[in-house]
C-alpha cells in the first residue's frame, strides 16, 4: 500500500475500471509535455492533493468505497481539509475513549505512556546517531532526557483529580507532563541540531511560520504524519478530538495529537535527519517569502520520496513482536489503545523503538 501524492500543479486524476488514471499537464518552464501515469486503486491507501489538482466524482466515490480517505493542502503543504469515508460503526471504542477521558487517573496514565513514548525515541536517535560522532553536547541531551523519563515513571497521581477541574493542566499531573514534553523538546532539538551535516540556520524548534529550511520541513513531515493517524483514528473508531495529553478545543485533533508524540522522531525527526545529511535537499530545493521558508516543487518531491521510503520500511513491532511497515504501525498503536481502553489487555505500552 502507499500514499498518492499530487503535487504537479493542474493535475487531473479520473477512475478507469479499477485505476486511477493521473493526467499531468505539460509544463513549459521544466520543457515537459502532457503526460498520464495510472495507479491501481488497489495499492491507494490515502491520497494527498497539494494544490490547485482535481479528483473527479467517480474517482472520490472509488476512493471513499475503498475506506481510502483524501487530504486536501495548499501547494506548500499547509493543511486544508479531509474527505473521509463513512466513520466506523464501533460506538464501544468511543463509549470507552470518553470514559477513560472524564476519569482522571486513567488519563494522566495514558498521558504519561505517550510523553514517556516520546521522550524514549528522542534519546534512542540522539544515542544512536552520536555513536560515531561523539559530541558532548549531544550526549548531554541525552542525558537529559533519560533524566526526564525517571521522572516521567514516578510521576504521582491527585487522587482526587486536578485541583481545578475547569482546567485539568493547570498545577497538576497533566501539567507537569506537558511540562515535560517541552523540556524534552527543547534538549532534543538542541542536541538534534549538532548532528545536521548542513549549516541551514537551525537554532531550535519553530512553527508558524517555519524560519528556516530544517523547520519547514519538520513541520511539512508533521502535517503527513497527522494525516496518517487521523486515518487510522478513523478506521478503529475514534473520536479524533478526545484525546488525553492534549487539552480538548474547538478543532483541536487531540488524539492524533496524542498518537503522534511517539511517531514523530522515529518517522519525521529521522527523514529529515536523512534528507539533509545524504544532501538529498539543500538550501537551492527552498524559497522564503518575508521571513517563513518553504519546499519547492522538487524539494518536496525528494522529501516524500524519502518519507515514502520510510514509511514501506520494515521493522519488528516492539509490542507484537512480528514485522510490519511503520505504515501498518500507526494502525496496530490505534488498537492496541482501542484494547486498552475496552479492557481486552492491561497497560498501553507506547511504541518505542530500539
Amino acid at each position: 500500500m502507499t500514499t498518492l501524492y499530487l503535487t504537479e500543479p493542474r493535475s487531473t486524476v479520473r477512475k478507469d475500471g479499477d485505476t486511477l488514471v493521473v493526467k499531468i499537464p505539460a509544463n513549459a518552464e521544466t520543457n515537459t509535455p502532457d503526460r498520464s501515469v495510472r495507479v491501481p486503486l488497489m495499492k491507494v491507501d490515502q491520497v494527498i492533493v497539494m494544490g490547485d489538482s482535481t479528483v473527479t466524482t467517480p474517482a472520490l466515490l472509488a476512493l471513499l468505497e475503498r475506506n481510502v480517505d483524501v487530504c486536501f493542502c495548499n501547494y506548500h503543504g499547509r493543511f486544508q481539509g479531509r474527505l473521509t469515508p463513512e466513520v466506523s460503526k464501533n460506538v464501544f471504542v468511543r463509549t470507552a475513549q470518553f470514559r477513560a477521558h472524564e476519569e482522571y487517573r486513567k488519563r494522566v496514565g495514558l498521558a504519561a505512556r505517550f510523553v514517556r513514548g516520546k521522550l524514549h525515541n528522542q534519546r534512542t536517535l540522539l544515542l544512536r546517531s552520536n555513536r560515531t560522532l561523539n559530541d558532548p553536547a549531544v550526549a548531554r541531551a541525552a542525558e537529559t532526557i533519560g533524566e526526564m523519563i525517571i521522572e516521567v515513571d514516578r510521576l504521582p497521581v491527585e487522587e482526587d483529580g486536578p485541583p481545578d477541574p475547569a482546567r485539568p493542566q493547570q498545577g497538576s499531573a497533566l501539567g507537569t507532563l506537558q511540562g515535560f514534553e517541552g523540556a524534552s523538546a527543547a534538549a532534543f532539538f538542541g542536541g538534534y541540531g549538532r548532528l545536521l551535516k548542513q549549516d541551514l540556520g537551525f537554532s531550535g524548534r519553530n512553527r508558524r511560520p517555519p524560519t528556516d529550511p530544517v523547520n519547514a520541513l519538520l513541520s511539512f513531515g508533521y502535517v503527513l504524519l497527522m494525516n496518517h493517524l487521523l486515518s487510522a483514528i478513523g478506521l478503529v473508531g475514534f473520536d479524533p478530538y478526545v484525546g488525553y495529553l492534549h487539552s480538548e478545543g474547538y478543532g483541536k485533533p487531540a488524539l492524533a495529537l496524542d498518537l503522534m508524540e511517539e511517531m514523530r522522531t522515529p518517522i519525521v525527526d529521522s527523514v529529515v535527519l536523512t534528507v539533509i545529511n545524504k544532501q538529498i535537499v539543500d538550501a537551492r530545493h527552498f524559497e522564503e517569502s518575508f521571513g517563513a521558508f518553504q519546499l519547492t516543487t522538487d524539494g518536496r518531491k525528494r522529501f516524500l520520496q524519502q518519507f515514502e521510503q520510510r514509511l514501506n520500511t520494515e521493522i519488528q513491532h516492539p509490542v507484537f513482536g512480528y514485522k510490519a511497515t511503520y505504515r501498518r504501525c500507526f494502525e496496530l498503536q490505534t488498537r492496541l489503545l482501542a484494547k486498552y481502553l475496552m479492557g481486552e489487555v492491561p497497560v498501553y505500552r507506547p511504541f518505542q523503538i530500539r
